[in-house]
Parts: C-alpha cells; structure tokens; sequence
C-alpha cells in the first residue's frame, strides 16, 4: 500500500502520539508498504507559534525507510490572539485551519491538494486536538478519492464533571466533524470507544485497538548507578513522573500531593522527568519559595536520552500519573514492563487500562489527598506495591503487544482498499468480447 501519514509533529520531537505514528509508519514500511509522513517542522509544542522555540530543518528526508516531509510553520508574536476571533467563525473545515493551538503550515495544505491521482492509496492522520494537519490530511483523501482515517487520541477529562474542560475541548464541534469525515476512527480502550460513538459515528466505523510496549526499549536500566547519578538515597521511596511537566499532566498535583505525603514521610523522594511546560515552571517557582527543603528532595531531569530512561524505571518505585489529558498512557506500560505499580487518577483513558488494587491505585481526579495517600501507602507497603508490580509485568506479554496492534492497522485500511477497488471494479463499463486480452 502506499499510505499518507499526518502528525503534528515526528521524531526526534517527543510526545506520545508522535512516538506512536512514528513506530506505525516504520511497522508499515517494513511489511513492505510506501509511507509518506506529512508533519510539522517544530519540536517542541510551543514552536507551533513562537518564533524563539526550537524547530528542525524543513524538507524531505529518508528515515528508516520512511519518507518524511517536514514543513515550515507560520510563526510569529501575537499568532494565537489573531488566530482566536478568526477561529469563531461557524465553519467546521476554517475552525479545523484557525484554531489558535494548531501548526499552521501552508506548504502542507497546499501540497495536500495537488497530490496526482495514484499518489496514495490511504491517508490516515492523528491527533486532537491539532486540527490543521487532519484538515490537510482530509483534503488530500479527498481529492484522491481514497479512504481517511483518523486516531484522535481524545482526552477526556474527569468523568464526574459535565462541565470537564479537557473533554469539551476535544470534543468541539471542529473536531467532531473531522470525526465524522472520517471513513474509519482508531481507538485506544473502551471508554474512548463509548466517547466516539456518542458523538454520532456508527460502531461499524470505530475500530479498538489500544497500544503496545516493547520491553527491550525501557528496561534493562542500573538501579544504582542512576541513584548515585541523581543523587538519590539508596533508603529512599522514589516517585517517578515521566511526562510533559505541565498541569494537564498532572505534574501539579503531583507536586502538591509530594508536599503532603513528604511532610509525613522524609523517605520520599520525587524525580520528574520530560520538558517542563510555563504552568508547571511557575508552580515550581512558588513550590520553592514555600518549601525550599523539600524541594531539595525533587530531582528535576528535563528530557531523557533512550538509555536514560532505563535508567529512570529502574531507579523509582512507584510511576505517578495523575493525567487529566491522557486516551491511554504509554508510560503506564512501560512502569509495568520493568516491574513498578501505578499510582494515576481515575480519568480518561487511564482508568481503562489501571486495575485498582490489583496493578495499580487509582484516585479521584483532583483529590490530592487521596494521590498522596496512595503514596505513602505504597511507600510502607514493600508487599503491595510487589504484588501490583507484577501483576503489571503480568499483563504485558498477553495484552500490550505492539505487533497485533500495528497490524490491526494494517488489516483496516488494507481491507478497505480491497474493497473500494472491488467496487470500482463492478461499476467499470464491461468491454466487449473482441477488445478483451485472450
């Protein structure tokens, strides 16, 4: 097959549905299909609009048998206050190319349109809520006449607020007409599913797939060493975050659940790991103000290196993800796959894949109590945090296998190519009996 990839961003970009379109893309080409990734030029999320953030060389490269088309973003002071007025207008394919969040690339729409018949035979985009690149992925489907598929990764918020701002803005009506564009939509776990359908696309056209984790690639770290690196106590309870540091991440509420469970117990210590995002940095700042000891007892390491991030597993005890804005959580699996339980909250996709007290504990979106009780629990409990620890491990080599993920993938699109060529096949005029090959 010759497929069309679109994502906001690509590798060496960090993100999770960057990673995950990366590994597909590669999976793809190794079983022999032609991969195009259409993408932005940025690498960190704030290069969507800021002339100063940090961004790759547009172009068109090679990468691991994949060819990636890198576009130059519009950037410049005062984008997204421009962009916001713009953005109201009622049209679901404007609001898709204005939302003021989005990376706006020209180049990539404009190529997205002039593609020769042929080029492609799918085109599948992700991820919510950046809409322009979807948009240019629907208008290249659109003129080839090919199938359009979409993974939107929708963030859901806590399930016990109506009102829960994460899912509005993933759900927004832009958004949702791009679902229901869409000839087929990926979804990670159950409540994703629910999500989608309820938003009027036919269960037919909602496909489950969930995420996988490959085990080679965050185990096998050195527990001491990484200690002493990071001037971690060998005694100490180490909570480890692993995430964009921001407050849709739940990195603040970690920080304020460490500050109630560190009070009452000096064996605990936090080492946060990924880029931090401006309302993290500003809670930081005022944390350290408050509590300049206890700052002293969180190890802040920014972006990790592959082999760093081994070494960050195998340093912690316990993987806190108290995420408002998560479809699935890759880090989840990854805790598991090298043996320590899950401490998250109970929303979005998270809730599907945690099992409360059996490989993880999960608390009530915003409870920062119950987050640090969770911790302190599995801080004197060496039994129970072992016990949810391997039951993680457990469920890895059953149930988060990469290969039957990816392709599923395969398997979707690939069926309905067979079938939009078995269609087109019936409606051709039929030739008469003296033109026909003997």
């Amino acid at each position: 097959m010759r497929l069309a990839h679109f994502i906001q961003r690509y590798p060496p970009a960090l993100g999770g549905s960057e990673a995950y379109f990366a590994r597909l893309s590669r999976h793809c080409a190794m079983q022999g299909d032609a991969v195009t990734v259409f993408t932005s030029n940025a690498l960190a999320l704030d290069g969507f609009w800021s002339p100063e953030a940090e961004c790759t060389a547009a172009g068109v490269a090679m990468e691991e048998g994949v060819e990636v088309r890198r576009y130059a973003l519009w950037r410049m002071h005062g984008r997204r206050w421009l962009l916001k007025p713009l953005s109201l207008v009622p049209w679901p394919l404007w609001q898709c190319l204005t939302s003021p969040c989005n990376p706006i690339a020209f180049g990539m729409w404009r190529d997205a349109g002039c593609m020769p018949l042929g080029a492609f035979d799918a085109v599948h985009a992700s991820a919510f809520p950046y809409a322009f690149p979807i948009a240019c992925a629907w208008r290249l489907a659109r003129s080839l006449m090919v199938p359009f598929y979409v993974t939107p990764f929708l963030h859901l918020g806590d399930p016990t607020d109506p009102n829960d701002r994460t899912r509005q803005g993933y759900t927004a009506p832009h958004l949702r007409w791009l679902l229901e564009q869409a000839d087929g939509v990926f979804v990670q776990t159950s409540t994703e599913f629910a999500a989608v359908r309820s938003l009027g696309i036919a269960e037919e056209g909602i496909h489950l797939q969930g995420l996988g984790v490959d085990p080679a690639e965050c185990t096998g770290g050195l527990h001491g060493e990484a200690r002493i690196r990071w001037s971690l106590p060998e005694d100490a309870f180490v909570v480890g975050h692993l995430a964009n540091n921001s407050f849709e991440k739940g990195t603040n509420d970690l920080l304020a659940a460490f500050e109630l469970a560190a009070q009452r117990d000096p064996t605990i210590h936090l080492l946060l790991a990924g880029p931090a995002m401006p309302n993290f940095t500003r809670a930081w700042h005022e944390f350290t103000r408050r509590q300049p000891a206890l700052a002293l007892r969180v190890h802040r390491l920014g972006p990790l290196s592959d082999a760093d991030k081994r070494d960050f597993f195998a340093a912690i005890d316990a993987f806190v993800l108290p995420s408002r804005s998560d479809s699935f959580g890759l880090v989840l699996l990854e805790a598991w796959a090298n043996g320590v339980p899950n401490v998250a909250y109970r929303a979005g996709g998270v809730a599907d894949i945690i099992r409360h007290e059996r490989d993880g504990l999960l608390a009530q979106c915003g409870d920062l109590s119950a987050l640090a009780s969770a911790i302190e629990r599995l801080a004197r409990d060496v039994a129970l945090r072992e016990s949810l620890g391997r039951s993680g491990l457990a469920r890895i080599a059953s149930e988060f296998r990469w290969v039957p993920k990816l392709d599923l993938v395969r398997e979707v699109i690939g069926g309905a190519r067979k079938t939009r060529i078995e269609e087109a096949s019936r409606t051709l005029p039929t030739l008469p009996a003296s033109l026909r090959s003997e």
